[in-house]
């Protein structure tokens, strides 16, 4: 019963550290941070197209999926990102004033927001499940300004999304859902001149579908559209190139298409196999698709429930760098100045690590409330883009506490290892 008291403070004050909290890039794809960060998912390294271990995943990745969460659940959690991020320009920029310096980028780590609800409806003709999330989507961000040679080079993008979505259970075995993304975006920078902090709105749509191969085997597949924002008078570009005139920047994440397998049918239906493969169309976002290539990753996860309604998890990801190394003379048509100044811009967004590792944990500590906790990093890489360098390294942990109001025994609940705390 000590656990009453304790739990309202501490979700009151993780709420408020969550919202109050910036957001850099740590666990991401080129700047998409995918289901990586979320609570369960976040161990077995954001596999979750299939068969999500949280509700949250569920929203904001295969919307489908929340059809496996009967009855009422509410996830309350977040993530904390740190990186490493060094920076070495080993000649002159003169388009953008730039000097030869190395320096490593003094943005702190900071937290990534994971906070959603899922509810059954009754009353039509078939099972029909609501869904509204509260996650960051995407971030980046650096800071040299402790350099002179760099001219004050600093850069920041936080995208927000609330994301209200629906599934319907058609069949026994057949899902479908669909989630609108309604994003917050704030940039500043990354362009060497006179920038200020700027918001934008854009709405992205998604759709998915899963279908149960057998009582505890699952595929899925969703579909994520483009979402532009356009951050009005944004940056005035450095002069003498630049001529004074206040320019429009448009960012934008990419189109997405992820399929996923998961299955719990092994050690007696106590360990969750589940792989996914996920594709980043980065031709079609704004500003992006002058610096990131097309690009794909492979995430693997594992999830162990012990009698005692312990869960291990342990995930591995390979990720494409999607880094264009290809010759570029403009980023958007706002960083101009040649080679030397398109890629010492461009790598302010360098994502190349290939290699990640994440494992985590998940218990009931009290009548139907789970805590998960989770951690993870990146192996070290390096980026060259011309004369530019980068050498990158990053790790993170989170946790969530998930409320499940209805017992799922009352609704004939088919995935007990996570969804149900009936072990």
């Amino acid at each position: 019963m000590r656990y009453c008291s304790f739990l309202p403070w501490f979700c009151l004050i993780m709420l408020c550290w969550i919202s109050a909290a910036p957001l850099s890039f740590g666990q991401s794809y080129g700047v998409d941070l995918r289901n990586t960060l979320m609570p369960a998912s976040g161990g077995m390294a954001g596999t979750s197209v299939a068969a999500p271990q949280d509700c949250v995943s569920a929203i904001n990745g295969n919307p489908a999926t929340m059809t496996q969460f009967k009855g009422s659940h509410m996830t309350l959690g977040g993530g904390w990102a740190e990186s490493t991020f060094d920076l070495t320009q080993s000649v002159a920029a003169p388009g953008i004033n730039v000097d030869p310096f190395s320096d490593k980028s003094t943005v702190p780590g900071s937290v990534v927001p994971a906070i959603g609800a899922t509810q059954e409806l009754q009353g039509f003709s078939v099972p029909v499940f609501v869904g509204i999330g509260f996650v960051g989507a995407a971030g980046a961000g650096t800071n040299f300004v402790n350099a002179p040679e760099s001219n004050g080079s600093a850069s920041y993008l936080l995208l927000l999304e609330a994301i209200p979505s629906v599934a319907i259970e058609l069949t026994d075995n057949l899902s479908i859902g669909g989630s609108m993304f309604i994003g917050d975006g704030f940039s500043s920078g990354p362009f060497v001149g006179t920038s200020k902090m700027t918001n934008a709105y854009s709405l992205r749509g998604g759709c998915g579908i899963n279908y149960a191969t057998s009582q505890r085997s699952w595929i899925g597949a969703y579909y994520l559209s483009t979402q532009e924002f356009r951050f009005h008078d944004q940056v005035i570009p450095y002069r003498p190139l630049g001529n004074g005139i206040p320019r429009t920047v448009n960012i934008g994440l990419p189109q997405q298409v992820g399929l996923g397998w998961a299955s719990e049918r092994f050690m007696d239906n106590r360990l969750l196999l589940a792989v996914d493969a996920l594709y980043f169309d980065w031709e079609s976002a704004a500003l992006f698709g002058d610096i990131y290539n097309n690009s794909w990753a492979l995430q693997m996860g594992a999830q162990y429930s012990s009698k005692r309604n312990i869960k291990l998890r342990c995930g591995y990801a390979l990720a494409e760098n999607p880094m264009d190394t290809s010759l570029i003379t403009s980023i958007d048509g706002i960083v101009p100045g040649g080679t030397p100044s398109v890629d010492y811009t461009q790598a302010q967004f360098s994502i190349p690590n290939v290699h990640r590792i994440s494992g985590g944990a998940g218990m009931e500590i009290y009548p139907h409330v789970n805590l998960d906790v989770f951690a993870g990093g990146m192996f070290p890489a390096t980026q060259t883009l011309g004369a530019t360098r980068v050498d990158l390294v990053s790790y993170w942990l989170g946790f969530g506490l998930t409320w499940h109001f209805d017992p799922c025994s009352n609704h004939g609940c088919s995935r007990l290892p996570s969804t149900c705390s009936t072990i």
